[in-house]
């Protein structure tokens, strides 16, 4: 994958997605996993527009992502050694860590949990779209509709949602590499909740 500071996206697109992110509106990229659907962390109404579009259980929480983790910190509690070990060593990447959130990061989005999720992406399209969001950070989740299989292509983004997404992105031969992140949390020692790309050994 290319390095993330790479400048993809047009004038034109990117004034066009920092606006429908100022605006409660939602936008669909590729990552380095799957295609993902993202919204502005800090407005309610943008991130139910995403469970609305995916028919998602709001049980199901979503997951925070961005191009850079100092845009992230302050949505989380600080970080263990140990976990600022393994970003170290695995972002950006397809790797999901599972840590205590900040007062800042929303309800809406953790369906009332007291964790969430983050992750840097290794890709330079979603870094681009990220830095759009006025926070640099995106309310995240896979580009489907609940119990179908996640979005591989622009194609099958608006085969789910036609136009009922603000925008959708090229992937601009970046493509998503159809391999699911490895999630895993730090509590009294590491606990892999789903096993990924990233084979890790604790």
């Amino acid at each position: 994958m290319q390095k993330q500071n790479n400048v993809i996206l047009s004038q034109s697109d990117v004034e066009k997605i920092s606006s429908i992110l100022q605006n409660s509106g939602v936008v669909a990229y590729p990552t380095d996993t799957v295609w993902g659907l993202g919204a502005n962390p800090l407005d309610e109404e943008a991130v139910k527009k995403i469970y609305d579009l995916k028919k998602r259980d709001g049980n199901k929480p979503l997951i925070l992502m961005s191009s850079d983790f100092e845009h992230i910190k302050p949505f989380i509690e600080k970080l263990s050694l140990e976990e600022e070990r393994i970003i170290k060593a695995y972002w950006p990447g397809a790797l999901t860590l599972i840590v205590q959130k900040s007062k800042l990061t929303g309800d809406f989005i953790t369906s009332g949990l007291s964790t969430v999720g983050i992750r840097i992406p290794d890709h330079p399209v979603f870094a681009q779209v990220a830095n759009c969001s006025p926070c640099k950070v995106l309310a995240t989740t896979s580009a489907n509709l609940s119990t179908q299989p996640s979005a591989l292509k622009r194609e099958d983004v608006i085969k789910y949602f036609d136009t009922n997404v603000n925008f959708v992105t090229d992937d601009f031969g970046y493509y998503a590499e159809n391999k699911e992140s490895t999630i895993i949390k730090y509590e009294k020692g590491w606990h892999v909740l789903r096993q990924g790309v990233i084979k890790i050994g604790f």
